[in-house]
């Protein structure tokens, strides 16, 4: 070996290790083995940052800012709030669950599909009195096979796209990944939902289930003028109600309480419903029947001057200026342009208009303020801020527009007629521009810790490839595998590439394995294809630990389990995606 390949390969060494040790995070691992790597001469000055400019780090930057605005504007509301049904046998509703997660994540991140489907995956398992952890591992595994299907369905195939590009020429297109993604998804969905999640351990019900103890709000929705319920009994909305898993207390009209629960009563325009709820289910229940928040001439003000909305909880102190007085008597909608939402009053009976009722020490208060003043706010009525839970209000009037938006975005990308991350890009502007993503925000959706492991990793692969180490390796690999036939080297380079995903961060594995594979099929004299579908099948089954894949890590807590309980699930899992993706490559991307 030369010295550069030598100290590339110590370098990769000590990144992998220090990846395995967990002590210090990925990026700045990553980082810090660029500048030395361009400080021994290794990657030459000019190509240090050259990752960062790389289609794949911007493809995977612009898919977290747009599967963000997908979650912004309620589009995953259409889907999801008819999947919270507890008498649903738990096959069937992992079968469900995992067949939507597979759907969304091949057109989102994973991570946020994942993200948006665990809560309502925790509540369906709170209502039927069952442990989240027996739905939540199989949810998770379902969205990171999803991601398979599409080239911005997961990073790695990103990075396989954009290195075919540099190799051969021309990128795999959107559904390139298709026939053998879908089909080791499919299976492997179908795996999951059938015999999987048997597999789990059981454990008490709750055990770990921290998104299920949230604080239930009294909180107030108005019947907008020209709404569908007006004339319809306030009884009716029981079921839809339920899906979102909240309670309709009773009905204010011009102004006063109506006796008991009203169910029977006719809703008319400006009718306020009173009901008990978490700010998640709030705005649910809220985006699902297009209802306005219980000051809706303040939230449309506040809406057409373009400051953008957020919610904030706070908790209110003896010294605060609200306590011992009402949100209306305080002037908070005027002289701070913020409305009282809810209100979390343990174990006392709410009767008053929420704005009108007096506020008390120990009061919990959920409260929709301009963007970035939540601190303001919450100093000037002086209470206490409750830690972040990412609260956001959904953009229910905009949904059909974002999603117009992504899907001719992903059409004109499959057809050739807009370069992938350039039509991502004007899907982020358009959003922008109809306002489901405030400009002040935009950035906090990308997740720049990936961003800078990409842009670092990339120039390192680059010089690995170009120093002659990936021949080094293909070459190890096919004296391995000689004289065995051509199915038993792809499965050789899956089951590594599998291995290292499982425990280190998938996009590296994609990085370093993808060159490996295209030398290994130049050294047959065979086309690359088939080696690029492995590598990029096998960068994505990482099932057998948690720190895997990311969302394998998202549920660990939520669902209750042990490092080990994923190899009981995850090994014949990525036994089976071996098995079926061998064969599907074979046919649909010959040697």
């Amino acid at each position: 070996m030369t010295f550069e390949q030598t100290a590339l390969f110590a370098i990769f060494a000590a990144v992998f290790g220090m990846f395995l040790w967990g002590r210090f995070r990925y990026d700045i691992v990553a980082f810090c083995a660029l500048m030395i790597a361009v400080v021994m001469g290794l990657v030459p000055t000019k190509d240090a940052f050259s990752g960062f400019g790389h289609p794949a780090t911007l493809v995977v930057a612009l898919v977290l800012i747009v599967s963000a605005g997908l979650v912004r504007s309620g589009a995953v509301f259409l889907i999801t709030r008819t999947l919270v049904d507890s008498a649903r046998a738990l096959g069937l509703h992992i079968a469900l669950m995992g067949g939507v997660g597979a759907v969304l994540s091949a057109f989102m991140n994973n991570v946020a599909a994942l993200a948006l489907l665990m809560p309502v995956d925790i509540q369906t398992a709170r209502k039927a009195g069952r442990a989240p952890g027996l739905s939540l591992m199989p949810l998770s595994f379902a969205t990171i096979l999803g991601g398979m299907a599409t080239l911005i369905g997961t990073p790695p195939n990103i990075i396989i796209a954009a290195i075919r590009q540099e190799t051969v020429g021309a990128p795999f297109a959107m559904f390139d990944f298709a026939p053998v993604g879908g089909i080791a998804a499919l299976t492997g969905l179908a795996f999951v939902a059938l015999i999987g999640w048997r597999l789990i351990p059981q454990r008490e019900a709750g055990a770990g289930n921290s998104e299920a103890q949230l604080a239930d709000y009294i909180a107030e929705l108005t019947v907008p003028d020209r709404s569908k319920l007006i004339g319809e009994r306030l009884g009716t909305l029981d079921p839809e109600a339920e899906k979102a898993d909240i309670a309709i207390l009773g009905l204010i009209r011009n102004g006063k309480r109506r006796y008991g629960r009203s169910a029977g009563a006719v809703l008319q325009a400006g009718d306020t419903l009173v009901i008990e709820a978490t700010p998640e289910a709030l705005d649910e229940f809220r985006t699902s029947l297009s209802l306005d928040f219980s000051d809706a001439a303040r939230q449309e003000k506040l809406t057409a001057a373009g400051e953008g909305l957020e919610v904030i909880e706070v908790v209110v102190p003896e010294t605060a200026r609200i306590n011992g007085r009402s949100a209306q008597a305080v002037g908070l909608a005027w002289r701070q342009s913020t409305v009282l939402l809810g209100l979390s009053r343990q174990g006392r009976r709410l009767t008053n208009h929420i704005r009108q009722i007096e506020i008390e020490a120990g009061d919990i208060l959920l409260l929709l303020c301009p963007r970035d003043r939540g601190a303001d706010v919450t100093e000037w009525l002086g209470c206490l801020p409750l830690a972040q839970r990412g609260l956001a209000v959904t953009a229910n009037d905009k949904t059909w527009a974002a999603i117009g938006m992504f899907a001719l975005a992903v059409l004109a990308a499959s057809l050739g007629l807009v370069y992938l991350p350039v039509a991502l890009g004007l899907v982020v502007v358009g959003y922008v521009l109809i306002k489901v993503l405030p400009v002040a925000e935009i950035y906090d959706h990308v997740e720049w810790p990936v961003v800078v492991l990409l842009g670092s990793m990339i120039p390192l692969g680059a010089a690995l490839d170009d120093s002659g180490g990936t021949a080094l390796i293909a070459n190890g690999l096919i004296d391995l595998t000689a004289g065995l036939p051509s199915w038993m080297v792809l499965t050789v380079l899956m089951v590594v590439a599998m291995t290292l995903s499982d425990v280190l961060n998938n996009t590296a594995t994609a990085i370093v394995a993808a060159p490996v594979g295209i030398q290994m099929a130049a050294t047959l004299g065979v086309s690359p294809d088939p080696f690029l579908m492995a590598v990029a099948v096998a960068a994505s089954a990482a099932f057998l630990t948690p720190i895997g894949h990311k969302n394998n890590t998202l549920v660990l807590g939520p669902g209750g389990y042990r490092f080990g309980d994923y190899w009981r699930i995850g090994l014949p899992l990525e036994i089976l995606v071996i098995a079926v993706s061998i064969p599907s490559i074979l046919v649909f991307w010959p040697m």
